[in-house]
């Protein structure tokens, strides 16, 4: 997108215009000195945090000098200076300070946001089937707990599988209103995720597909980046790709298993199953990234057929290319029918 871009290029040099002191030496380089300010910035979302009141103040009024030759100005409906005790939400994020001891944790208004979705989706699913609920609401849920996997989210996880819970039973009764609740429970509420002891999983009897819950998602503390390393440094290639390989995708258990043992390569092609320079940067586009990741990585069986193993041994997988193996099927059909009669 341009405007995040120009804006960027607009706003660089900001954190020095603030007073930001960075250290040069030390095995703490790139960080903010003792007292300095500290500025981050999104865009032009900025959030500036200050030893007192008075400096955040001072920062404000620089800040304010700084940007009226760009055309610029603080929206003074959106600005406010609290104190850490209180908190503040960014990005979707709430920072508070609890007890001496900072916590950041989905803010409420996003968390709630999520709740009305996910209300509005399942009312609009009405008259629909198992499957598409779960096709529909997955990415969803998935994309979320994606987003607020690196902090303090466990208990709201918790929450909202309580309210999902609630939006699918009604959900169920409203699909069957002459069948009894224990019927309904029965058919739609089950074990059907193997690798969990919970029973109150909703999903399809046909199909054995299932809904995912948010608590699932196994929470990844975010690890803060080495002194003033930049993506954008050739030099350190080797540094961003092992750090993106701590980081693991929030894929189902196999298909990590199969990244991890294929070391994250399609075996048809020998390029990278999953493409990722920087992590999604919102709900939405976590949603995005695992919709087209499911389109585009595709589960392959290596059979006796193939040419691998015997009719006795059990069907092995690996993660291919969905092109690639479009490509494998048609040469093998071609090969298989040969060339034209002349």
């Amino acid at each position: 997108m341009v405007s995040p871009l120009l804006l960027n290029v607009a706003l660089h040099g900001m954190e020095e215009a603030a007073g930001s002191v960075f250290r040069r030496s030390s095995s703490r380089v790139g960080r903010t000195a003792d007292g300095s300010p500290v500025v981050v910035r999104y865009a032009d979302d900025l959030v500036a945090m200050c030893v007192s009141r008075e400096q955040a103040e001072e920062v404000k009024s620089r800040l304010a000098v700084w940007l009226a030759p760009r055309g610029l100005a603080f929206n003074e409906d959106k600005t406010q200076i609290v104190h850490l005790d209180e908190g503040f939400d960014f990005l979707g994020f709430n920072v508070r300070r609890y007890q001496g001891k900072l916590l950041i944790k989905p803010s409420k208004a996003a968390t709630q946001r999520h709740r009305e979705r996910l209300a509005a989706e399942m009312l609009a699913l009405r008259g629909s089937n198992a499957t598409a609920v779960i096709s529909r609401l997955n990415p969803i849920i998935r994309g979320w707990s994606a987003y607020y996997r690196s902090v303090v989210s466990s208990r709201e996880f918790s929450k909202l599988d309580t309210h999902l819970w609630s939006l699918t039973y009604k959900w169920a009764r409203c699909s069957h209103p002459n069948k009894s609740r224990h019927w309904v429970v029965t058919r739609y509420f089950g074990p059907f995720n193997r690798s969990r002891r919970d029973r109150w999983v909703f999903g399809d009897r046909d199909s054995g597909a299932y809904l995912r819950k948010f608590s699932w998602t196994k929470i990844i503390r975010h690890q803060l980046v080495s002194g003033t390393a930049s993506p954008d440094d050739p030099a350190l290639a080797d540094y961003w790709a092992k750090r993106r390989q701590r980081n693991t995708p929030p894929l189902d258990r196999v298909s990590l298993r199969l990244l991890k043992t294929q070391q994250g390569r399609c075996p048809l092609c020998d390029a990278f199953l999953l493409l990722a320079d920087q992590e999604p940067q919102s709900p939405e586009e976590w949603e995005q990234w695992l919709m087209v990741t499911r389109k585009a990585v595709r589960k392959d069986a290596i059979t006796a057929e193939q040419g691998h193993g015997t009719p006795e041994e059990p069907v092995v997988f690996r993660l291919v290319h969905a092109e690639c193996r479009r490509r494998s099927r048609t040469a093998t059909v071609t090969k298989a029918w040969g060339p034209a009669c002349p």
